[in-house]
């Protein structure tokens, strides 16, 4: 029997990425913008790694994820825990959508 080992760049399924979608709405109009950009822009290349980068920054405070997005803040002055690699990328693909 062969073992699939999962390494997080194997793209998002359909379900996976309608119920990342789902997760993703906001309070903030502003935020809901961002994120429909980067959807239009992104999904169809999705992958699973970078779709749990999103879901933590959606744990964030509407302000603090528009901060974010704004790049008045970084990540390193959010919380430690924040200043990740997959959480750069995924802020950098949301900045390109602006």
């Amino acid at each position: 029997m062969t073992q699939v080992v999962q390494t997080g760049d194997e793209l998002l399924d359909e379900r996976a990425l309608s119920k990342l979608r789902w997760r993703c709405r906001r309070g903030l109009l502003e935020n809901d913008l961002f994120i429909e950009r980067f959807f239009n822009r992104f999904d169809k290349a999705l992958n699973v790694r970078q779709a749990d980068a999103l879901g933590v920054l959606m744990d964030l405070s509407d302000n603090d994820l528009l901060d974010l997005f704004l790049a008045r803040k970084s990540l390193a002055q959010m919380e430690a825990t924040l200043d990740s690699a997959d959480l750069h990328e995924i802020l950098k693909m949301v900045r390109e959508t602006r």
